[in-house]
């Protein structure tokens, strides 16, 4: 730092602290504001809580360095080494116009001796560094610095621990359902909103949980993960969308799934057409949800038939909405079936919930949902071995799992299962019908090998 450095900034007082709004530059940021861990030659400043950095850096920086509508919030810095001197500036205004408005206003003078480090803000600033040495350019942009001051004394070491603490304890991420309500630059973002307003199913009125309530103040708790039951409209939540939608986006370009600059409108466009029309063809295939919810039925009839909720439609639930969208991605993806395939596959499964595979996240017994890890995980072992398996063994494998966590067999054999290992092969390109038909014959080969052991058994 140069001997004396001078800031414009504002005077601030909240509670016991004296704070300053500052303005800085990115390069005056990147050179001049430094990592707690960077001072650890100062022993007080191992006594503070540092958060780590991670890879979430990477995407800020990547955003800093793309976007033209880049922004950041406010750093929140501390000072090492006492208080700068503060010269309060008077503007000129011979009409009075603006009396009381100049009030704080002037230049913070630090000489040289104080260094700063950051208490909130370390991604933004480990991202900014990074932007800065990759393009200079950046180092003549603005941020606005939050500067409060920091002694070395037993009780400034109290002081700021306790700052650092409540910032980070209180800082409130914003929800999933919000991020995607306003983020203009993740393409999936656009493209879920775009889907509520022109898709023909999804645009109807409550069919995707956006607000689950609003308080008497007017507060909003926002959609999640789940749904009621008992929800009379929503085929699911829009945070459910996003996800789904990114699984049938599997095959977009780079552009558009690197969610930190927008794609162009012709780019958008292609995509939303492609989306619209996977989705109509993925809940047409699935029991014909679409077809039921567009002919009138009740979507809570639907999803839990009263008395009868085994019967209830398993695509009703978001727990298997994610895992048919991500199996039907990791095929088509790994090259196994194109998704054309896949769609006749899925029409061909028993669309009840207290059906295999969906009795992997449904307990009959209880009538509820298990919607933990090691169930969805299973559930999407078992869509993989009904739609497209990979080998005998993932046969096998997915049913000892189901017995392992379920506590019963598997509703369906091994050699049903098996059939799909042929048809596999038959569905790809190229491959020849001699090597179906080997296949064919290996499978059927092994499962009299394992009927023979298990009848010596």
């Amino acid at each position: 730092m140069s001997n004396k450095t001078f800031i414009p900034a504002f005077q601030c007082k909240v509670g016991d602290w004296k704070y300053y709004i500052s303005m800085m530059k990115y390069g005056e940021v990147a050179r001049q504001v430094s990592f707690a861990h960077e001072l650890s030659s100062n022993s007080e400043l191992g006594q503070l809580v540092q958060r780590g950095l991670s890879d979430r850096t990477k995407d800020i920086t990547e955003y800093l360095l793309n976007s033209p509508a880049r922004f950041l919030g406010a750093l929140v810095v501390a000072a090492w080494g006492g208080e700068p001197t503060y010269t309060s500036i008077t503007m000129d205004d011979p009409d009075g116009m603006l009396r009381g408005l100049d009030r704080g206003f002037g230049v913070l003078t630090f000489d040289g001796t104080q260094a700063y480090f950051a208490l909130d803000g370390q991604h933004r600033l480990r991202a900014i560094k990074d932007a800065v040495r990759r393009d200079p350019s950046l180092g003549g942009e603005d941020i606005c610095v939050l500067i409060v001051t920091h002694y070395n004394t037993a009780e400034g070491r109290t002081r700021t621990r306790r700052l650092f603490t409540n910032i980070n304890r209180n800082a409130v991420k914003t929800a999933k359902a919000e991020d995607i309500v306003l983020d203009e630059d993740d393409a999936f973002a656009v493209l879920a909103r775009r889907l509520l307003d022109d898709h023909k199913l999804l645009r109807e009125d409550g069919r995707i949980k956006v607000i689950t309530r609003t308080g008497e103040d007017g507060e909003l708790r926002l959609a999640g993960n789940s749904l009621p039951k008992s929800d009379p409209k929503a085929l699911t939540t829009l945070p459910v969308l996003y996800d789904l939608i990114q699984y049938l986006g599997w095959d977009f370009a780079s552009a558009v799934r690197q969610r930190k600059v927008r794609p162009s409108v012709s780019e958008l466009d292609k995509c939303y057409e492609k989306l619209a029309d996977r989705i109509d063809q993925l809940l047409s295939a699935c029991g014909n949800v679409s077809g039921a919810l567009q002919s009138g039925a009740a979507a809570r009839d639907l999803r839990s038939p009263k008395g009868r909720e085994g019967e209830g439609h398993p695509m009703m639930r978001p727990v298997v909405q994610k895992a048919v969208a991500r199996v039907a991605k990791e095929i088509c993806e790994q090259g196994q079936l194109q998704w054309n395939e896949v769609l006749k596959r899925l029409s061909k499964l028993d669309w009840r919930l207290s059906a295999a595979p969906w009795c992997a996240v449904y307990n009959v017994e209880t009538t509820k949902m298990m919607v933990g890890k090691e169930n969805t995980e299973l559930l999407a072992k078992l869509l993989h071995a009904h739609l497209a398996p990979a080998s005998m063994q993932s046969i096998k494998g997915a049913r000892r799992e189901f017995k392992a966590i379920r506590g019963v067999n598997y509703p369906i054999t091994e050699e049903k299962l098996a059939k799909g290992l042929a048809g596999v092969a038959q569905a790809q390109p190229g491959v020849a019908p001699s090597v179906v038909a080997e296949l064919s014959d290996r499978v059927e080969d092994e499962l009299r090998h394992e009927d023979a052991d298990l009848a010596k058994e």
